[in-house]
Protein backbone atom coordinates (compact mmCIF):
# COMPACT_ATOMS: atom_id res chain seq x y z
CA UNK A 1 0.00 0.00 0.00
CA UNK A 2 1.27 3.62 -0.85
CA UNK A 3 2.34 5.28 2.20
CA UNK A 4 1.82 8.72 1.06
CA UNK A 5 -1.35 8.70 -1.49
CA UNK A 6 -1.37 11.52 -4.23
CA UNK A 7 -2.94 14.47 -2.94
CA UNK A 8 -5.50 14.43 -6.30
CA UNK A 9 -6.86 11.02 -4.72
CA UNK A 10 -6.79 12.86 -0.77
CA UNK A 11 -10.67 11.64 0.83
CA UNK A 12 -12.02 13.77 2.98
CA UNK A 13 -14.01 13.48 6.01
CA UNK A 14 -17.74 14.03 5.91
CA UNK A 15 -17.04 16.33 9.31
CA UNK A 16 -14.68 18.54 7.84
CA UNK A 17 -16.67 18.94 4.47
CA UNK A 18 -19.55 19.71 6.24
CA UNK A 19 -17.72 22.32 8.55
CA UNK A 20 -18.32 25.91 5.97
CA UNK A 21 -15.33 27.43 5.08
CA UNK A 22 -14.12 31.15 5.06
CA UNK A 23 -16.31 32.48 2.38
CA UNK A 24 -14.02 33.35 -0.64
CA UNK A 25 -14.05 37.08 -1.90
CA UNK A 26 -16.30 38.54 -4.03
CA UNK A 27 -15.48 41.09 -5.94
CA UNK A 28 -17.20 44.50 -5.49
CA UNK A 29 -18.93 44.50 -8.58
CA UNK A 30 -19.59 40.90 -9.13
CA UNK A 31 -23.40 41.19 -9.34
CA UNK A 32 -23.11 44.09 -11.37
CA UNK A 33 -20.77 42.08 -14.01
CA UNK A 34 -23.16 38.87 -13.85
CA UNK A 35 -26.41 41.66 -14.59
CA UNK A 36 -24.63 42.99 -17.28
CA UNK A 37 -23.97 39.89 -18.89
CA UNK A 38 -27.16 38.59 -18.46
CA UNK A 39 -28.66 41.71 -20.06
CA UNK A 40 -26.21 41.71 -22.70
CA UNK A 41 -26.27 37.85 -23.86
CA UNK A 42 -29.55 36.52 -21.82
CA UNK A 43 -33.02 38.99 -22.19
CA UNK A 44 -32.75 39.18 -25.81
CA UNK A 45 -34.46 36.42 -28.66
CA UNK A 46 -32.38 33.76 -29.67
CA UNK A 47 -32.17 32.54 -33.33
CA UNK A 48 -32.43 29.02 -33.95
CA UNK A 49 -32.44 26.25 -37.01
CA UNK A 50 -32.77 22.38 -37.19
CA UNK A 51 -30.02 20.96 -37.77
CA UNK A 52 -31.28 17.00 -38.15
CA UNK A 53 -34.43 14.87 -36.74
CA UNK A 54 -32.90 12.15 -34.62
CA UNK A 55 -34.40 9.18 -33.93
CA UNK A 56 -37.55 9.32 -31.65
CA UNK A 57 -38.78 8.01 -28.01
CA UNK A 58 -41.49 6.38 -27.42
CA UNK A 59 -42.68 9.98 -25.99
CA UNK A 60 -40.37 12.56 -27.42
CA UNK A 61 -39.36 13.88 -30.42
CA UNK A 62 -35.82 14.51 -30.62
CA UNK A 63 -33.73 16.89 -32.48
CA UNK A 64 -30.36 18.44 -32.88
CA UNK A 65 -30.62 22.26 -33.45
CA UNK A 66 -28.34 25.14 -34.11
CA UNK A 67 -28.65 28.56 -32.01
CA UNK A 68 -26.72 31.65 -32.28
CA UNK A 69 -24.20 31.51 -29.21
CA UNK A 70 -23.42 34.28 -26.74
CA UNK A 71 -19.47 33.71 -28.25
CA UNK A 72 -20.73 35.05 -31.81
CA UNK A 73 -21.17 31.64 -33.28
CA UNK A 74 -23.36 28.65 -33.91
CA UNK A 75 -23.89 26.58 -31.05
CA UNK A 76 -24.72 22.95 -31.12
CA UNK A 77 -28.15 21.46 -28.69
CA UNK A 78 -30.36 18.85 -28.91
CA UNK A 79 -34.25 19.00 -28.42
CA UNK A 80 -36.10 16.44 -26.71
CA UNK A 81 -39.64 17.27 -26.94
CA UNK A 82 -43.24 15.37 -25.75
CA UNK A 83 -45.15 15.03 -29.02
CA UNK A 84 -48.38 15.50 -26.75
CA UNK A 85 -47.75 18.91 -26.16
CA UNK A 86 -50.49 19.15 -23.76
CA UNK A 87 -48.42 16.65 -21.39
CA UNK A 88 -45.49 18.93 -21.24
CA UNK A 89 -45.79 19.98 -17.04
CA UNK A 90 -42.00 21.39 -16.58
CA UNK A 91 -38.85 22.25 -18.73
CA UNK A 92 -35.24 21.23 -18.31
CA UNK A 93 -31.70 22.79 -19.43
CA UNK A 94 -29.15 19.96 -19.15
CA UNK A 95 -25.50 21.15 -18.60
CA UNK A 96 -22.35 18.82 -19.14
CA UNK A 97 -19.26 18.26 -18.24
CA UNK A 98 -15.94 18.96 -19.48
CA UNK A 99 -16.04 15.90 -22.13
CA UNK A 100 -18.13 17.81 -24.34
CA UNK A 101 -21.70 16.73 -25.70
CA UNK A 102 -22.39 14.93 -28.79
CA UNK A 103 -25.67 13.87 -27.78
CA UNK A 104 -28.35 13.61 -25.32
CA UNK A 105 -28.89 11.68 -22.12
CA UNK A 106 -32.95 10.35 -23.09
CA UNK A 107 -32.98 8.33 -19.73
CA UNK A 108 -33.00 12.08 -18.02
CA UNK A 109 -35.79 13.40 -19.38
CA UNK A 110 -39.37 11.89 -18.02
CA UNK A 111 -42.45 11.50 -20.30
CA UNK A 112 -44.16 15.15 -19.02
CA UNK A 113 -40.92 17.35 -19.62
CA UNK A 114 -39.29 19.54 -22.96
CA UNK A 115 -35.59 19.23 -21.95
CA UNK A 116 -32.58 21.18 -24.29
CA UNK A 117 -29.14 19.76 -23.72
CA UNK A 118 -27.02 22.84 -25.20
CA UNK A 119 -22.97 22.12 -25.72
CA UNK A 120 -21.30 25.00 -24.50
CA UNK A 121 -18.88 27.18 -26.53
CA UNK A 122 -15.94 25.27 -28.13
CA UNK A 123 -16.98 21.49 -26.47
CA UNK A 124 -18.37 20.09 -29.79
CA UNK A 125 -15.74 19.02 -32.09
CA UNK A 126 -17.46 19.27 -34.91
CA UNK A 127 -18.59 23.28 -35.14
CA UNK A 128 -15.80 25.83 -35.68
CA UNK A 129 -15.03 27.81 -32.81
CA UNK A 130 -12.86 30.32 -31.04
CA UNK A 131 -12.91 28.58 -28.01
CA UNK A 132 -10.82 25.42 -27.80
CA UNK A 133 -12.05 21.80 -27.48
CA UNK A 134 -9.60 20.55 -25.21
CA UNK A 135 -10.47 21.07 -21.35
CA UNK A 136 -7.15 22.16 -20.21
CA UNK A 137 -7.34 24.79 -23.10
CA UNK A 138 -10.79 25.67 -23.00
CA UNK A 139 -10.78 26.36 -18.96
CA UNK A 140 -7.91 29.20 -19.80
CA UNK A 141 -8.94 30.69 -22.87
CA UNK A 142 -9.59 33.96 -22.56
CA UNK A 143 -8.66 34.35 -18.85
CA UNK A 144 -6.66 37.50 -18.99
CA UNK A 145 -9.80 39.35 -18.83
CA UNK A 146 -13.38 38.82 -17.47
CA UNK A 147 -15.10 39.96 -20.89
CA UNK A 148 -13.34 37.07 -22.77
CA UNK A 149 -13.29 34.49 -19.86
CA UNK A 150 -14.38 31.04 -22.13
CA UNK A 151 -16.85 30.55 -18.75
CA UNK A 152 -18.97 34.23 -19.19
CA UNK A 153 -20.02 32.75 -22.70
CA UNK A 154 -20.77 29.06 -21.10
CA UNK A 155 -22.99 30.28 -18.92
CA UNK A 156 -24.35 32.56 -21.20
CA UNK A 157 -25.29 30.30 -23.15
CA UNK A 158 -27.19 28.58 -20.76
CA UNK A 159 -29.59 31.55 -20.50
CA UNK A 160 -30.41 31.40 -24.51
CA UNK A 161 -30.65 28.04 -24.78
CA UNK A 162 -33.64 28.27 -21.62
CA UNK A 163 -34.94 30.66 -24.07
CA UNK A 164 -34.74 28.84 -27.01
CA UNK A 165 -36.44 26.20 -24.75
CA UNK A 166 -39.10 28.40 -23.63
CA UNK A 167 -39.56 29.42 -27.41
CA UNK A 168 -40.37 26.02 -28.62
CA UNK A 169 -42.70 24.85 -25.54
CA UNK A 170 -44.57 27.52 -23.85
CA UNK A 171 -45.77 25.25 -21.18
CA UNK A 172 -42.27 25.11 -19.24
CA UNK A 173 -42.50 28.93 -18.24
CA UNK A 174 -42.53 29.20 -14.94
CA UNK A 175 -41.67 25.21 -14.36
CA UNK A 176 -38.08 25.64 -15.66
CA UNK A 177 -35.03 23.68 -13.82
CA UNK A 178 -31.57 23.58 -14.58
CA UNK A 179 -29.37 20.17 -14.33
CA UNK A 180 -26.11 20.09 -14.81
CA UNK A 181 -22.90 17.88 -13.86
CA UNK A 182 -18.95 19.01 -12.92
CA UNK A 183 -18.32 21.71 -15.53
CA UNK A 184 -22.08 22.02 -15.72
CA UNK A 185 -22.72 22.25 -12.42
CA UNK A 186 -19.92 25.38 -11.63
CA UNK A 187 -21.47 27.12 -14.76
CA UNK A 188 -24.87 26.56 -13.84
CA UNK A 189 -24.18 28.36 -10.45
CA UNK A 190 -22.81 30.95 -12.42
CA UNK A 191 -25.64 31.22 -14.71
CA UNK A 192 -28.70 30.36 -12.18
CA UNK A 193 -28.54 34.11 -10.22
CA UNK A 194 -29.40 35.92 -13.01
CA UNK A 195 -31.99 34.57 -14.97
CA UNK A 196 -35.47 34.26 -13.19
CA UNK A 197 -36.86 32.28 -15.18
CA UNK A 198 -35.36 29.33 -13.45
CA UNK A 199 -37.61 27.75 -10.65
CA UNK A 200 -34.88 25.11 -9.16
CA UNK A 201 -31.34 22.91 -9.95
CA UNK A 202 -29.43 20.71 -9.29
CA UNK A 203 -25.73 20.40 -8.99
CA UNK A 204 -23.75 17.24 -9.24
CA UNK A 205 -19.88 17.02 -8.07
CA UNK A 206 -19.46 20.93 -9.70
CA UNK A 207 -16.45 22.71 -10.36
CA UNK A 208 -15.03 25.86 -9.90
CA UNK A 209 -15.90 26.21 -6.30
CA UNK A 210 -14.00 28.65 -4.35
CA UNK A 211 -10.43 29.08 -6.51
CA UNK A 212 -9.10 29.69 -3.10
CA UNK A 213 -9.27 26.36 -1.90
CA UNK A 214 -8.93 24.98 -5.69
CA UNK A 215 -5.68 26.58 -6.34
CA UNK A 216 -4.09 24.84 -3.53
CA UNK A 217 -4.51 21.58 -4.85
CA UNK A 218 -3.35 18.92 -7.40
CA UNK A 219 -6.13 17.33 -9.52
CA UNK A 220 -6.29 15.27 -12.73
CA UNK A 221 -9.03 17.63 -14.32
CA UNK A 222 -8.98 20.98 -16.11
CA UNK A 223 -8.66 22.86 -12.53
CA UNK A 224 -5.03 21.54 -12.74
CA UNK A 225 -4.66 23.56 -15.59
CA UNK A 226 -5.84 26.71 -13.68
CA UNK A 227 -3.72 26.03 -11.29
CA UNK A 228 -0.38 25.61 -13.19
CA UNK A 229 -1.60 28.41 -15.10
CA UNK A 230 -2.11 30.99 -12.45
CA UNK A 231 1.21 29.78 -10.96
CA UNK A 232 2.70 31.06 -14.74
CA UNK A 233 0.28 33.93 -14.94
CA UNK A 234 -0.15 35.83 -11.81
CA UNK A 235 -1.75 38.62 -13.02
CA UNK A 236 -5.07 36.77 -13.97
CA UNK A 237 -6.02 35.62 -10.70
CA UNK A 238 -8.22 38.20 -9.67
CA UNK A 239 -10.38 37.22 -13.26
CA UNK A 240 -10.99 33.98 -11.63
CA UNK A 241 -13.02 35.28 -8.37
CA UNK A 242 -15.75 36.83 -10.97
CA UNK A 243 -16.09 32.67 -12.07
CA UNK A 244 -16.55 31.24 -8.49
CA UNK A 245 -19.15 29.00 -8.24
CA UNK A 246 -19.28 29.27 -4.68
CA UNK A 247 -19.44 33.23 -4.77
CA UNK A 248 -22.33 32.74 -7.25
CA UNK A 249 -24.05 30.30 -5.17
CA UNK A 250 -24.49 33.10 -2.58
CA UNK A 251 -26.80 35.20 -4.93
CA UNK A 252 -29.22 32.00 -5.88
CA UNK A 253 -32.39 32.08 -4.60
CA UNK A 254 -34.20 29.33 -6.04
CA UNK A 255 -34.44 25.77 -4.26
CA UNK A 256 -30.97 24.18 -5.02
CA UNK A 257 -29.94 20.09 -4.90
CA UNK A 258 -25.96 19.78 -4.66
CA UNK A 259 -24.40 16.27 -4.86
CA UNK A 260 -21.00 16.43 -3.36
CA UNK A 261 -18.70 13.76 -3.64
CA UNK A 262 -16.12 12.43 -0.29
CA UNK A 263 -13.04 11.71 -3.06
CA UNK A 264 -12.91 13.27 -6.23
CA UNK A 265 -9.60 13.56 -8.09
CA UNK A 266 -10.85 16.06 -10.84
CA UNK A 267 -12.90 18.51 -8.84
CA UNK A 268 -11.83 19.00 -5.29
CA UNK A 269 -14.00 17.63 -2.65
CA UNK A 270 -13.94 20.95 -0.71
CA UNK A 271 -14.96 23.22 -3.28
CA UNK A 272 -18.48 21.33 -3.86
CA UNK A 273 -19.20 21.62 -0.60
CA UNK A 274 -18.38 25.44 -0.57
CA UNK A 275 -21.01 25.30 -3.29
CA UNK A 276 -23.82 23.67 -0.88
CA UNK A 277 -22.75 25.78 1.97
CA UNK A 278 -22.53 28.94 -0.07
CA UNK A 279 -26.49 28.99 -1.16
CA UNK A 280 -28.44 30.55 1.38
CA UNK A 281 -31.87 29.44 -0.10
CA UNK A 282 -33.70 26.36 0.19
CA UNK A 283 -31.38 23.45 -0.38
CA UNK A 284 -30.88 19.52 -0.18
CA UNK A 285 -27.35 17.66 0.12
CA UNK A 286 -26.57 14.25 -1.70
CA UNK A 287 -22.96 12.56 -0.61
CA UNK A 288 -21.42 11.26 -3.07
CA UNK A 289 -18.74 8.22 -2.45
CA UNK A 290 -16.73 9.67 -4.92
CA UNK A 291 -16.84 11.33 -8.06
CA UNK A 292 -14.74 11.37 -11.58
CA UNK A 293 -13.76 7.81 -10.94
CA UNK A 294 -14.33 4.76 -13.39
CA UNK A 295 -15.54 1.26 -11.68
CA UNK A 296 -18.73 0.05 -9.87
CA UNK A 297 -18.69 1.95 -6.67
CA UNK A 298 -18.13 4.63 -9.59
CA UNK A 299 -21.28 3.87 -11.23
CA UNK A 300 -23.47 3.03 -8.22
CA UNK A 301 -22.39 6.52 -7.05
CA UNK A 302 -23.45 8.15 -10.69
CA UNK A 303 -26.89 6.62 -10.06
CA UNK A 304 -27.60 7.48 -7.08
CA UNK A 305 -27.13 10.89 -7.77
CA UNK A 306 -29.11 10.83 -10.78
CA UNK A 307 -32.21 9.76 -8.82
CA UNK A 308 -31.47 12.14 -6.06
CA UNK A 309 -32.09 14.80 -8.22
CA UNK A 310 -34.49 13.56 -10.29
CA UNK A 311 -36.97 12.94 -6.79
CA UNK A 312 -35.72 16.73 -5.86
CA UNK A 313 -37.40 17.79 -8.94
CA UNK A 314 -40.81 16.12 -8.46
CA UNK A 315 -40.98 17.43 -5.06
CA UNK A 316 -44.00 19.43 -4.33
CA UNK A 317 -43.11 22.97 -3.56
CA UNK A 318 -44.30 23.26 -0.23
CA UNK A 319 -41.36 20.20 0.60
CA UNK A 320 -39.16 22.81 -0.69
CA UNK A 321 -39.66 25.77 1.68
Amino acid sequence: MTQNPPEELTEYSLTALLTPPAEPAEPDDFAEFWRGTYEEFGSTPVPWTLARRLDTTDTHDVTEIRFESSADEQAVAFLIVPRDETSIRRGLVVGHGYGGRTAPDLDRVPADTAAIFPAAPGTEPNTGSRFPALPSEHVIAGIAHRDTYSHRFSAADIWRAATVLLDVAHAVAGALDFSGSSFGGGIGAMALPWDARFRRASLDVPSFGHHAIRLTRRGTGSGEAVREHVRRHPEVRPVLDFFDAATAARHIRVPVHVAAALLDPAVDPRGQFAVYHALTGPKRLSVRANGHLDGAIAEVSERMAQRDAADFFALPDARLA
